[in-house]
């Protein structure tokens, strides 16, 4: 099962995600792709490993999501959260994102444990002012269609409430 959670910022879909792991059976992972740049980061992360708790096991892939996904495959659902800071990752150094996110699409029909990412919908604001801003919405919004088209379901996280896309 591959499911795509998507929404705005703080829409709470981090929570809604890590429930529906929660009830799936075998110990829930969580694939973290963030980095720890500053305070606020650090404190965000606390909160989350605290909201989910000891039971969950850890796996940090802040730029190879393929090798995170293949060995953790088989020892029960994964989280993957978040998808847009992955992209960011991928675009603040300078790697070939569009590459990275081909070889995730070709993991994702052998995975056997059931995945699901998380990922922010950052189309629905203004437009950029500046060009790497304006890239970067261009390639979420191009990375999550792709997930969206591969997974078996996509749901939409509005004010804590999820929303039944496909």
């Amino acid at each position: 099962m591959i499911l795509l959670i998507t929404g705005g910022a703080r829409s709470g879909k981090s929570s809604y995600a890590e429930g529906r792991v929660a009830a799936l059976p075998g110990r829930p992972c969580y694939i973290a792709t963030s980095e720890i740049r500053d305070a606020e980061m650090a404190e965000r992360i606390a909160h989350h490993r605290a909201r989910r708790g000891p039971e969950w096991r850890e796996r940090e892939a802040t730029f190879d999501l393929v090798a995170a996904l293949t060995e953790t495959d088989g020892d029960g659902p994964r989280l993957v959260d978040c998808v847009t800071l992955w992209l960011t990752n991928l675009v603040l150094t300078d790697r070939d994102w569009q590459a990275e996110l081909n070889a995730l699409l070709a993991a994702l029909p052998a995975q056997q444990s059931p995945v699901i990412f998380v990922t922010n919908e950052v189309g629905l604001g203004i437009v950029p002012e500046n060009a790497l801003a304006r890239a970067f919405r261009d390639a979420a919004g191009l990375v999550n269609q792709a997930l969206a088209a591969a997974a078996d379901e996509v749901q939409f996280v509005v004010s804590g409430l999820p929303l039944k896309v496909k």
